[in-house]
């Protein structure tokens, strides 16, 4: 029997299990908020063109409009200036789309303190208990922050501004360097800690994994269902020419 053969039975049987990672996208999506002196990004929009009816009796569609990075979302090495000569998200390799991924469990410590910034230690305490990060794989960081669906609650400014977890300067170089993970994902609404403004570089994970050719996932769920090692992530996005990212149905295929 061949590999396609053995991966199509087991996913008829539940041996493989296919699991959603993506939330859902309407108008009550949370969004990325910058300064009001930046642009901001839409947020998602339906205009329905017709519904059985005078427009067209005997089909329903829809208009959409919304920002590239809306939702669960594909960031492309173009989307940030270090990365700005390097892929859009049409011009991604699509063997990228099809990769093992490794899941960092941090919830623990984000309750503890929502600031929590990922280090090389906690990395390093994840391969002494898991093994080696898959090769040519995602670092998946889970926090819980995928809880939040509201806007409020997803961004939680304080009066310090933004307050969400993510990935401090010193591991987000070592993830772009040192490593051959293709990016990260998040729960956040994207791929940098709230606070991330501040850190030098600024927004360490945008500058660095995206200037050095790799990738961002955001807004992530459900990676509560998902072990430690061994799960494969899908994630095509859309093949917007010229485009900096798109929303992405993002799935993992997980066995059981």
């Amino acid at each position: 029997m061949s590999i396609l053969a053995q991966l199509a039975d087991a996913l008829r049987d539940g041996s493989i299990e296919v699991v959603d990672l993506t939330a859902p996208l309407s108008s009550q999506t949370p969004l990325l908020e910058l300064p009001p002196n930046f642009g901001q990004t839409a947020p998602f929009q339906l205009e329905e063109i017709s519904r059985y009816d005078d427009r067209g009796p005997a089909w329903y569609w829809n208009n959409f409009r919304t920002g590239e990075h809306t939702g669960t979302h594909f960031d492309a090495p173009l989307h940030w200036v270090t990365g700005q000569h390097l892929d859009d998200i049409s011009s991604v390799p699509v063997t990228m789309f099809v990769r093992p991924a490794a899941v960092l469990d941090v919830t623990a410590q984000v309750e503890a303190d929502p600031d929590l910034l990922l280090e090389r230690a906690h990395v390093d305490a994840w391969v002494a208990e898991h093994g080696e990060l898959p090769s040519g794989g995602w670092l998946l960081c889970r926090t819980g922050w995928s809880s939040r669906t509201t806007q409020q609650d997803m961004i939680n400014n304080t009066e310090t501004g933004p307050t969400s977890p993510g990935m401090s300067p010193e591991c987000a170089r070592w993830v772009a360097e040192e490593t051959d993970l293709i990016g990260i994902g998040v729960e956040t609404v994207g791929t940098d800690a709230g606070a991330a403004h501040s850190f030098d570089p600024a927004f360490p994970c945008h500058s660095l994994l995206l200037g050095a050719g790799k990738y961002g996932l955001a807004q992530l769920q459900n990676l509560d269902r998902l072990p430690p090692t061994g799960a494969m992530v899908v994630a095509p996005p859309l093949k917007i020419v010229d485009g900096s990212g798109s929303p992405v149905r993002v799935l993992a295929l997980v066995e059981r």
